[in-house]
């Protein structure tokens, strides 16, 4: 398999839509298992494990399932040190760029960097940015840190060009699991536009209908990322992987 970033960054430079599915470690295995046939089927690109919080730590289990009923890429989007085990085809290194929790800017990649090390898994160094969605979500509360207002796409921008100065090479801006409202067209574009032509930005957060990701990738979203969405309403797949043929076609 290629290099998860290659694959990304050649997408972002043929301007491609790509979908991922977000999978909660918390969630029932059956559902997991439905749910990564689902995305094998549908050929997802791109499957995400890892939550803000964990109740029960069935990490290894949630990736181990995934692994076996889909063949894409299967990354691991950790809240926590808890969350790196071995078996992901990569790992995005999630620093809150958007906060001034010093936890979630190094100190937790701190604890987690001689596990990370131990896996063998690849690294991509990601910015995170929080964005305000009308709701108090999950990552909010656990990172004790304010998101950047919904209504003000250039501190995005600019805190996203700030992390890719940094070194982070992908962008990822998440409205959160609950939010009322996803991140708008106009800072998902405004954060495309500032930063470097080669670097792909996510999208998720508030995805509930196929017209919410459409709007995401005429901004210039690369990856749009559904996982609530997907457990209330199963046939969201089919639209959303619907949309996205329409709009490669």
């Amino acid at each position: 398999m290629a290099a998860v970033l290659d694959i990304l960054r050649k997408a972002r430079a043929e301007n491609r839509r790509l979908l991922a599915v977000l999978f909660d470690p918390d969630d029932d295995p059956l559902l997991v298992d439905k749910l990564a046939e689902r995305c094998e089927h549908q050929q997802v690109d791109l499957a995400l494990v890892g939550g803000s919080l964990l109740t029960r730590g069935h990490t290894e289990d949630c990736l181990r399932r995934v692994k076996a009923a889909y063949s894409g890429p299967v990354l691991l989007f950790p809240g926590n040190e808890i969350q790196v085990v071995p078996g992901a085809d990569g790992l995005l290194l999630l620093s809150l760029l958007s906060g001034r929790n010093a936890d979630y800017l190094i100190g937790k990649h701190v604890v987690a960097a001689p596990f990370i090390k131990e896996s063998g898994i690849p690294t991509i160094p990601t910015g995170y940015l929080l964005i305000e969605s009308g709701a108090l979500t999950t990552a909010n509360y656990i990172s004790q840190s304010l998101p950047v207002p919904h209504n003000k796409p250039d501190i995005a921008a600019v805190t996203a060009l700030a992390g890719s100065q940094l070194g982070m090479q992908i962008i990822y801006l998440d409205a959160g699991s609950g939010a009322a409202k996803p991140v708008s067209s106009e800072m998902i574009r405004r954060v495309v536009q500032t930063l470097p032509a080669d670097t792909p930005v996510f999208a998720g957060g508030g995805i509930r209908d196929a017209e919410t990701a459409a709007a995401a990738w005429d901004a210039g979203a690369t990856v749009v990322v559904v996982g609530n969405g997907l457990t209330a309403n199963p046939e969201l797949m089919t639209l959303l992987t619907e949309k996205k043929r329409q709009k490669q076609a």
